[in-house]
């Protein structure tokens, strides 16, 4: 039985909002802990709240007690969705959260997740981080089955063909890997059911997904699309869940299931550039030290005389660090940080983001006046936003800005789950550096290289998607949806 908690508001009617960001919009977040005798809604709360940064749209928890399940979800931050007497609310021995930041589906409280579905074996509640590129395809072909679709995600598509496939007889094992094998794209997805927890990522592992152990008397299991989501409930990592591999969490412990022999790694750079928080351990290190190494190579590239290093708060400032160390020149703080505005990119209207740069970021003038600046961040996606600190900075005094990018230009839309507008939107896409110098009002501009961001992560070039720098997407898009966000045929960078 599924239990709708009563704080829950009905949901709306289908809508649909225009998110064109000025950064690349955040993946989704997801959670989940099978802890009998814990209190696992409160475990998820905090997990979820680690997590918070990949996005900040809505959040929900749903906890599993017996053949019960119990939901909440809502729009806003995690703090604002959940309180004490909701926690309460939710018991159980296992719990499924995410936070959310849309992709495919509209910005609304009938899309928030986790997702609850009935099937013949009981309540599954599914929580997915990704992008499905064949949603429209498996919406069709579950409409024959007479599904009713309450929602206009791509992740309700996996819950009704999990569903589907039990209702055919077949076991949560059986039915999640037939259902997996009928969808294309990025997903790592948390799912309970009544006799225990699936984690699992798509052959390609675009998006990450990790495994921890809460100790005590009985070993209890932690998935956490980051590993700052372990720290923060003092679970110990274990390792990551594999591409093309299904993990299968009960009261026996975990086994592993790699149903898909032909998985081959693609995790998404950007994950390590920007999305993931920098305290977030990937290939055995922490993506502060990764971004860090980032500058560090972005000052071998492109140095120039300055007289300080400033990074834009919070994501361009390892890479700020890195490049002060490698260049010898002073690092500083020149912009600070309101750190009680949302990220500019959530708002509705570009008027409104315009005015969120002003409320989120004011000049250090005395620390920048009359100095020649270096200011490090790390993506440039439309402009707008660069455009405004430039300006800021020249208001302040700067002598000099000369503006350094951690990463490649990003030309090519993503279609795994990361919302950057299509293509003719992007700057870099339709014009050369010296323009965007131009249209920026910077002195100089210079991108990391992207055989130089390669390099520096240490790892196989190749176990990397990087296709938003090069066009080169290693899920093949189906045309319809391909031309949706290809708008050009010629690019510049």
């Amino acid at each position: 039985m599924w239990y709708q908690s009563p704080h829950s508001e009905q949901n709306s009617p289908v809508s649909h909002l225009d998110h064109r960001p000025d950064k690349p919009e955040e993946a989704c977040g997801v959670f989940g802990v099978y802890a009998p005798g814990e209190a696992v809604a409160k475990l998820t709360y905090f997990g979820l709240y680690a997590l918070q940064h990949r996005g900040q749209e809505s959040a929900g928890i749903a906890t599993f007690e017996r053949d019960k399940v119990h939901c909440h979800k809502d729009m806003g931050l995690v703090s604002q969705v959940f309180n004490e007497e909701i926690l309460e609310e939710l018991p159980g021995y296992m719990g499924i959260g995410h936070t959310r930041y849309s992709t495919t589906g509209s910005s609304l409280k009938a899309n928030a997740q986790p997702v609850v579905f009935d099937t013949k074996l009981g309540n599954l509640a599914l929580a997915h981080n990704g992008n499905l590129v064949n949603a429209l395809q498996l919406r069709e072909d579950l409409s024959r089955s007479d599904r009713i679709f309450r929602t206009t995600t791509d992740s309700e598509m996996i819950g009704l063909a999990i569903a589907d496939e039990v209702d055919k007889g077949k076991d949560w094992l059986e039915a999640a890997v037939s259902a997996f094998q009928k969808c294309n794209g990025a997903y790592s997805l948390v799912i309970g059911t009544p006799e225990g927890m699936i984690g699992a990522r798509d052959p390609n592992g675009i998006r990450p997904l990790v495994i921890g152990i809460l100790k005590g008397e009985t070993t209890r299991y932690v998935l956490s699309s980051e590993t700052c989501g372990l720290d923060i409930i003092g679970a110990e990592y274990l390792r990551d869940v594999e591409p093309g591999e299904l993990v299968w969490i009960t009261e026996s412990g975990l086994v592993s299931l790699h149903w898909d022999k032909k998985s081959e790694k693609k995790l998404c750079i950007f994950e390590m550039i920007y999305f993931a928080r920098p305290d977030s351990v990937m290939h055995d290190e922490s993506l502060y030290s990764y971004r860090l190494r980032l500058g560090e190579q972005l000052a071998i590239e492109s140095f120039v005389e300055a007289d300080m290093v400033i990074g834009v708060p919070d994501s361009g400032i390892p890479a700020a660090i890195g490049f002060s160390r490698k260049s010898e020149i002073p690092y500083g703080e020149g912009l600070i940080k309101n750190r009680y505005v949302g990220r500019t990119f959530i708002q509705p209207t570009q008027g409104m983001r315009e005015a969120g740069i002003k409320m989120k970021l004011n000049t250090l003038k005395d620390a920048i006046a009359n100095k020649r600046i270096i200011i490090v961040d790390d993506s440039i996606v439309r402009g707008t936003t660069s455009r405004k600190i430039v300006k800021a900075l020249r208001d302040a005094g700067a002598k000099e800005v000369h503006m350094r990018i951690s990463s490649p230009p990003v030309t090519h839309p993503c279609f795994y789950g990361i919302d950057t507008d299509n293509q003719k939107q992007l700057i870099a896409a339709t014009k050369s550096v010296q323009d965007i110098e131009q249209q920026i009002g910077v002195d100089t501009l210079a991108y990391l290289s992207w055989e130089g961001m390669l390099q520096v992560t240490g790892e196989n070039p190749q176990d990397f998607c990087s296709a938003c720098f090069t066009g080169n997407y290693p899920i093949q898009i189906p045309e319809k949806v391909k031309r949706s966000k290809l708008m050009l045929e010629t690019t510049q960078v």
